[in-house]
């Protein structure tokens, strides 16, 4: 994608607040980009409104992550360091990480709702149609902070962005997931999906700039908060709509969860004409779908 052109205007805006620029590009970007249109007869959106927050580029919780996920995680440091083939030591002394949720629409969630064994048309475009659109959300934003005189980078678009499996099932060396979190986007579920403030029916993608932005507070009291299994044990929905039955009060397990969706693959090509499209059905028809259920705001 061609680096975005920014007016005078336009910079002078990012110089006066640099947070509420970008923000406001990526509500901009998803209301006017014909790729946040769903290519069906229907038309319509594929994402509403996006939700954007920061995390603090050194947090140590970055560092935590290589045990929590994998040695391999990628520090944001690590990952613009690796992009621009410089030193760490050469990097900003302060850094952020800019994250977004793209909530799927209530269209979208009411068409899963009612699958039992593999995602509905709309979930599967989404899927497909709507990672295309969020990775011109990565590009978009790593091109205006670049323009604006920042290194900045999208790692999910780098050639060094790595797929893996270990004992606990697939993981990459950047988590979209685990970015949110830091940015106080909200918590991990039972599912191993992430719950915001617009639940955990969304995508999620993250930039790492080389410019200090004001961190977003993260409020939640551990990182299962938003879940209402682990707040109050109330809650198993997502157990009871896993086809694969990859999901227990023991948590989610990736292998089995990969496993059943790999089985749908001819079937998904048929009638869609793409294969890894995941599932979603753990994140409908739940009471963390389209809200965090730990809260009484809908």
């Amino acid at each position: 994608m061609k680096a975005a052109m920014l007016s005078q205007e336009a910079k002078k805006n990012f110089q006066a607040d640099p947070s509420r620029f970008i923000e406001q590009e990526i509500k901009e970007l998803a209301r006017t980009s014909p790729l946040n249109i769903m290519p069906s007869a229907e038309g319509g959106v594929i994402f509403d409104e996006p939700i954007v927050r920061f995390a603090d580029g050194v947090d140590p919780i970055f560092t935590e992550y290589k045990k929590v996920v994998a040695p391999t995680h990628l520090t944001p440091t690590e990952a613009l360091a690796q992009a621009y083939d410089k030193a760490f030591g050469d990097m900003p002394a302060r850094l952020s990480v800019i994250s977004w949720i793209l909530p799927i629409t209530e269209r979208t969630r009411r068409a899963n709702r009612r699958a039992k064994h593999a995602p509905s048309r709309f979930w599967s475009y989404t899927r497909w149609y709507g990672e295309r659109f969020n990775d011109v959300v990565r590009q978009h934003v790593a091109d205006v902070l670049t323009e604006a005189g920042y290194l900045a980078v999208a790692p999910a678009l780098q050639p060094y962005f790595k797929m893996a499996a270990n004992e606990k099932g697939p993981f990459s060396n950047w988590s979209e997931r685990h970015m949110a979190y830091a940015a106080g986007q909200g918590t991990f579920s039972l599912s191993d999906g992430f719950i915001s403030e617009r639940g955990i029916a969304h995508r999620c993608g993250s930039v790492v700039a080389g410019l200090e932005l004001p961190a977003s507070p993260r409020t939640a009291e551990t990182p299962f908060s938003n879940c209402l299994f682990y707040a109050d044990g109330s809650c198993q929905a997502c157990i009871a709509r896993c086809p694969a039955g990859s999901i227990s009060e023991q948590g989610h397990d990736k292998t089995k969860c990969f496993t059943y969706r790999r089985s749908n693959y001819a079937y998904l090509l048929e009638r869609y004409g793409f294969t890894n499209v995941g599932c979603g059905l753990c994140q409908t028809k739940v009471p963390c779908e389209f809200h965090n259920p730990a809260t009484n705001k809908f």
